[in-house]
């Protein structure tokens, strides 16, 4: 699939990333059955190739917050062969929206973390300092807490920590105090405004260093903050793993090295047979082995694939299968 736009809700569509690698891992051959979830569905990248994969005797179930995005993969996938169910959830409530759809368990699971294209080359959403818009960033456009907000209510303190955790923004003092000075004399209220109090925290001599906008780091602190992201990844993965089958497959794809860490150590926390303690001569955990990694390390984009889809450059993916029945 190239870039596009869907006309009908007039939202920009891209090509989602390492579709052959989700494929091989989740669906290697025509599927004869079995429950699917894309948990991350937004405008259907993934879904309508899954979809395509599964055939008539499977089911597609799809999750997203961002109803504009559902919108357009129901239009997408109409007509496709499995039975396709799209709910508007976040994907820590997995379990709920399979139990809507009258399933017990999912044989394949994909997360494609991070936020969607159409929503950056959107500027009413406020995601991008690439074109001026107000400072929203909620992937739910009905969540409560918007970057503005944070950016003009939150103490310094809190605006710092954000910063440096989420953003892992060395210069999140300065970026923090400029930010408090700004808004005193008036409220921060575009992402073009915030942009340029930004930039100009940072040293002439640091930007010129950096391969990016000096923006970047801020931004994506402020929208891992808005949509509690991090929180988010962690329930999701635990509800996500609980739905899978014995036997079924989970996929993950991170963009950025707090998501990465966050699915390398669950995978390498479930691949333990031993939690006790180093020192404990008998193992008294009782834990078994419960998934069986089938990536090593993670896998990235070709180089081909980045030439012709820039936005996959930073992705990682990771899988596993699990080897335990799934909990009642």
């Amino acid at each position: 699939m190239k870039d596009g736009r869907d006309k009908r809700n007039n939202v920009s569509i891209h090509e989602p990333v390492m579709v052959d690698e989700v494929l091989n891992y989740l669906v290697p051959e025509k599927s004869k059955g079995g429950v699917f979830v894309d948990a991350t569905a937004s405008t259907g990248g993934h879904a309508i190739e899954l979809a395509r994969r599964l055939g008539p005797e499977g089911t597609l179930i799809g999750l997203d917050l961002d109803e504009t995005g559902l919108k357009v993969a129901k239009d997408r996938l109409s007509g496709t062969p499995p039975q396709v169910k799209l709910y508007q959830a976040n994907y820590k409530d997995m379990n709920l929206a399979l139990e809507a759809a009258g399933e017990p368990g999912a044989d394949g699971l994909l997360f494609d973390l991070g936020f969607s294209s159409f929503q950056i080359d959107e500027p009413s959403r406020g995601f991008s300092f690439q074109n001026d818009g107000p400072l929203d960033m909620r992937m739910d456009p009905g969540g409560e807490i918007t970057a503005e907000k944070i950016v003009n209510e939150y103490s310094f303190k809190e605006l710092k920590r954000i910063i440096t955790r989420y953003g892992e923004e060395s210069w999140a003092d300065g970026i923090a105090r400029k930010i408090v000075e700004r808004r005193k004399k008036e409220r921060i209220t575009t992402t073009g405004e915030l942009a340029e109090v930004i930039e100009a925290s940072i040293p002439e001599g640091e930007r010129a260093r950096r391969n990016q906008h000096p923006a970047t780091r801020t931004f994506q602190a402020l929208r891992i903050a808005v949509n509690d992201e991090l929180a988010n990844i962690d329930q999701g993965l635990e509800t996500g793993f609980d739905c899978l089958n014995k036997g079924g497959v989970m996929v993950v794809i991170s963009y950025h090295s707090l998501e990465d860490r966050k699915v390398k150590r669950f995978f390498a926390y479930r691949e333990k047979e031993c939690i006790c303690p180093p020192d404990l001569p008998v193992c008294r955990c009782e834990k078994d082995t419960e998934v069986d990694i089938l990536t090593e390390g993670a896998v990235r984009p070709s180089e081909e694939e980045i030439e012709k889809n820039p936005r996959a450059r930073s992705a990682k993916l990771r899988a596993a299968r699990k080897l335990v029945n799934r909990a009642k």
